[in-house]
């Protein structure tokens, strides 16, 4: 893991990539995937600018998504497909695109899969079943 359970250093990652992209700087892979998916979140690019944000909790309770689990899933599925680990989700993941006409919102489906595979693993204390998240992910087509 990039930063373990150290949120707020992970946050300022991110607005730091943010930063960076804003300013023409060069960009390392990571930051450079990252601030991709920001550009693709205009809805989170002002928070990125307040520090308050970068220690706020966001919850379902009070009717908010958490930008930074929202962002961190599409760097997650960025990383698999490019990856394609588990095998199959590359393919998957192009199906999805094609049949949307949007890899962004099939990545916004897929999502659904990669968390519910997640708090599964969470709940049973063991590493997600690629085979369940795999076959959730076929339903989607």
């Amino acid at each position: 893991m990039l930063f373990g359970q150290d949120r707020s250093r992970l946050r300022r990652y991110y607005r730091q990539a943010w930063q960076k992209k804003l300013a023409g700087r060069p960009l390392e892979t990571l930051e450079a995937l990252i601030a991709s998916v920001i550009e693709q979140h205009p809805e989170y690019q002002d928070m990125l600018g307040s520090e308050d944000a970068l220690h706020q909790d966001f919850t379902p309770e009070q009717g908010q998504t958490n930008p930074f689990l929202h962002m961190g899933m599409h760097i997650s599925l960025a990383e698999q497909i490019s990856t394609d680990r588990p095998p199959g989700i590359r393919d998957l993941h192009q199906g999805l695109s094609t049949r949307l006409g949007n890899p962004h919102q099939a990545e916004h489906q897929m999502m659904e899969c990669l968390g519910l595979a997640l708090w599964e693993a969470q709940q049973q204390n063991r590493a997600p079943d690629e085979q369940a998240y795999l076959e959730c992910l076929k339903k989607l087509l």
